[in-house]
């Protein structure tokens, strides 16, 4: 939930869960497990493979490490 008058609090997750509904929306499932088996796989490669051009094509567990080292 984004804080009053603040709407890039939550820009992060909506553009994950954008991608990741894109991706659902092509595809009928023919059971809940095969779809949820299907939403880890493209979670773990939307972490750990995806490059993200907004930040300097890193992946985002790349990025999360970069950041919190300088912390």
């Amino acid at each position: 939930m984004s804080r009053v008058d603040n709407c890039y609090d939550n820009a992060v997750m909506e553009s994950a869960i954008g991608a990741i509904m894109s991706e659902f929306e092509m595809t009928e499932y023919r059971t809940i497990r095969e779809a949820l088996n299907v939403a880890s796989h493209y979670i773990r490669f939307y972490n750990f493979e995806r490059k993200h051009t907004a930040i300097e094509y890193l992946t985002s567990a790349q990025f999360e490490r970069l950041t919190h080292r300088s912390k």
